[in-house]
């Protein structure tokens, strides 16, 4: 099977029967019959379930990495007892805390801040959080 992306869209081709069937329940794809391939709108959840089935190329194998970053700095920002503020919000007044999660999580998901921002607003290097200690352990190191 080969795969290239185009935009946000994952073209494949040359995909043998027991793959297109596997890829076609999940219904995140379509066969184009002018070009005769499978595409799709590139999402985390599409890339990671091709991840488990096939080797991904390194290109869409990075694209599924950034994805997956977007992902668990949106789903940390939604568990965060205390957020803080990743941008100044043009408001008059204090945001709620629900209002700052919702717009951190908004900044994120549309790639106007990088996780690794987010990580640098709440005092962790990529370094520390690749290691997967706790921040106070980081901190005696």
């Amino acid at each position: 099977m080969k795969m290239k992306l185009e935009g946000d869209t994952l073209i494949m081709i040359e995909v043998d029967t027991y793959t297109y069937n596997i890829i076609k329940s999940w219904n995140a794809t379509r066969y184009n019959r002018q070009r005769h391939c499978i595409e799709g709108t590139v999402t985390a959840d599409l890339l990671n379930k091709l991840a488990r089935l096939v080797r991904l190329p390194e290109p869409i194998e990075a694209r599924r990495r950034s994805l997956n970053a977007v992902v668990d700095a949106v789903n940390k920002e939604r568990l965060r007892e205390e957020p803080i503020a990743l941008y100044k919000y043009p408001v008059k007044s204090e945001l709620f805390k629900h209002q700052t999660r919702g717009a951190n999580m908004a900044l994120l998901t549309f790639g106007l801040i990088s996780p690794e921002k987010e990580d640098e607003v709440y005092g962790r290097s990529s370094k520390d959080v690749e290691s997967g200690l706790p921040q106070d352990q980081r901190l005696q190191q």
